[in-house]
């Protein structure tokens, strides 16, 4: 049985190692639908428990909206404890931080 576009975003939200954030365009590429980064959000916003969703931020490196994560201060709380680092305006250094799988299965 082939997987669910949003069951295919859990698992890469998986995979993306402590200290690393990625962008909802990035997996939605990764996923194969590179246009649906608003769907990423929604398939988040009812991701299962456990899940590090809060490493996954807008392609600026800003941190996600108010309703998600408790917050944009538990966000980044949560990020800093892995050792991502920030820039001075508040956004994460994409330039250190993204992650950059080095296999993707849905798209080889």
């Amino acid at each position: 049985m082939e997987e669910t576009f949003p069951q295919k975003i859990y698992q890469l939200v998986k995979t993306i190692p402590s200290g690393k954030v990625a962008t909802y365009g990035q997996l939605a590429l990764l996923a194969g639908s590179p246009r649906a980064s608003r769907i990423v959000g929604a398939a988040l916003a009812k991701a299962p428990a456990g899940l590090p969703c809060h490493r996954v931020l807008y392609r600026d490196g800003s941190l996600c909206c108010q309703q998600a994560f408790g917050g944009k201060e538990v966000q980044r709380r949560l990020l800093e404890k892995e050792g991502v680092l920030f820039l001075p305006d508040g956004r994460v250094n994409l330039r250190q931080c993204l992650w950059q799988p080095a296999d993707n299965p849905w798209n080889p």
